[in-house]
């Protein structure tokens, strides 16, 4: 079972699924702009102009979502790590044991969906960083400060020097724009990846030491107790932190120009990703009655995350792309109007997807497929 996947029922922290169904909602709506751009993945990088309505309402949109879902998901796995850490403990097992053959399976997961669905694929980079921390996730507070520490520092400065040699005009972010995504075949775009999977899985390298240290500090909070009733008071520190100093910077560094583009996806989005792991189980626990819609739907969701991460991309990719329906260049006229149409249409297909499964289902289709291939080498 990988941190994508469910735990036993008896065990499930609500609280988990629904921010976890967030993650991955969140994640679509900062894809989704790549999905629905002409240019392909070069479109990412393409600076929003403002001097309309529509660009003004783009730029919004992808600052809302630029970067700041993966850093939850990335948390969210690092808390996912310690619970089955403290699990493996419990039951007397060795660690990490058996987990990395977990972390091998959702490397190979990753590369299918890299391969044949999407080129911006993060799974491969979280199961290369969850064999790493799995050798840090027992050791002392002192010891996992020192590494959060380090990889911290070590991602700034890399982002920092880039962002030098962005300003200084040294370097630039500009892609090459290619049709094959938006009129190209399913064939050649396999094709293309394979050819340039250098430039497609370059973000997928240089986040591994980002993602270390939100493994880490996502294991911290779980052992703070930041789901537990007792956890306010962190939950509101998270919250004053997250939003009271990342969305004010964030904000500055979205309509700052392209050279800030990697200082907005990489370095502050992070701390608006803390707050909302602050905010979402504070307005949980405020809500009183039965889960309306909308949190059973987020709560699905998060239950078969892996799933809906994959399949909602594959869906994306037969809307968008040139081998589906190529909505992407007969659309582009209409955005970001149609973008915001197409995420929140895929978005209720799957929360209603999902909560339909799940009343047949005790996991997802691809978690049963998941949990089938751990088993079989230890029967």
């Amino acid at each position: 079972m990988t941190d994508l996947q469910q735990a036993p029922t008896s065990s499930r922290i609500t609280a988990i699924d629904v921010v976890r169904g967030v993650a991955i909602l969140g994640t679509l709506g900062t894809n989704i702009w790549i999905f629905t751009d002409p240019q392909g993945p070069a479109g990412l990088l393409s600076a929003v102009q403002t001097g309309t309505l529509a660009a003004t309402v783009e730029a919004g949109l992808r600052f809302l979502a630029n970067g700041k879902f993966l850093a939850l998901l990335t948390l969210l796995f690092g808390i996912g790590l310690e619970l089955q850490y403290r699990s493996a403990l419990r039951r007397g097992g060795r660690w990490p044991g058996w987990y990395l053959w977990r972390a091998a399976l959702l490397f190979v997961e990753g590369l299918l969906h890299y391969v044949l669905i999407f080129e911006f694929d993060v799974l491969m980079s979280y199961a290369v960083t969850s064999m790493l921390v799995a050798y840090l996730i027992g050791r002392s507070q002192r010891t996992i400060r020192i590494w959060i520490i380090a990889m911290v520092t070590l991602h700034v400065s890399f982002i920092s020097f880039a962002t030098l040699g962005l300003l200084a005009g040294q370097w630039s972010l500009n892609g090459t724009p290619t049709d094959v995504f938006a009129s190209g075949t399913w064939l050649e775009q396999v094709a293309e990846r394979l050819a340039h999977w250098e430039d497609y899985r370059a973000e997928a390298i240089y986040i591994i030491p980002m993602s270390i240290a939100l493994f880490l500090i996502g294991a911290r909070l779980q052992r703070a107790g930041v789901f537990a009733p007792e956890g306010q008071r962190l939950r509101n520190w998270l919250m004053a932190f997250g939003f009271g100093i990342g969305v004010p910077l964030n904000l500055c560094t979205a309509y700052a120009g392209p050279a800030w583009f990697m200082v907005d996806r990489y370095i502050l989005p992070p701390f608006i990703a803390l707050g909302l792991l602050g905010l979402i189980p504070t307005v949980l626990r405020s809500m009183r009655g039965t889960p309306g819609l909308l949190q059973r739907g987020l709560t699905s969701v998060g239950r078969t995350a892996l799933s809906c991460y994959v399949f909602q991309n594959l869906m994306a990719t037969i809307l968008c792309y040139g081998w589906g329906f190529g909505l992407a260049t007969r659309f582009d006229w209409a955005r970001p109007w149609w973008v915001l149409t197409a995420w929140a249409a895929i978005c209720a297909t799957f929360m209603t997807l999902s909560t339909w499964w799940l009343r047949r289902f005790e996991r997802g289709p691809l978690e049963t497929v998941w949990n089938w291939a751990y088993r079989l080498p230890q029967r």
